[in-house]
């Protein structure tokens, strides 16, 4: 399957993304991976294009943002 694009509209977050994305807001994780450039990015401004991985739980832990913890 061919990687998706999301792009975000104004006050989005990875957690709500998630959430709109596959109704589930832990998922932010996934998106995080995918999109490590953004990592530390609290609320996006409109127009930044995410990354959109398959929704298969990760088996790795991943180095999250302070903030994530």
């Amino acid at each position: 399957m061919a990687a998706r694009i999301y792009r975000t509209v104004q006050g989005d977050a990875f957690d709500a993304v998630a959430f709109r994305l596959w109704g589930d807001e832990r998922m932010a994780r996934r998106l995080i991976e995918a999109n490590p450039e953004y990592a530390d990015v609290l609320v996006f401004s409109a127009g930044v294009e995410l990354l959109v991985p398959d929704a298969t739980p990760s088996t790795t832990v991943p180095r999250l943002p302070a903030w994530y913890a």
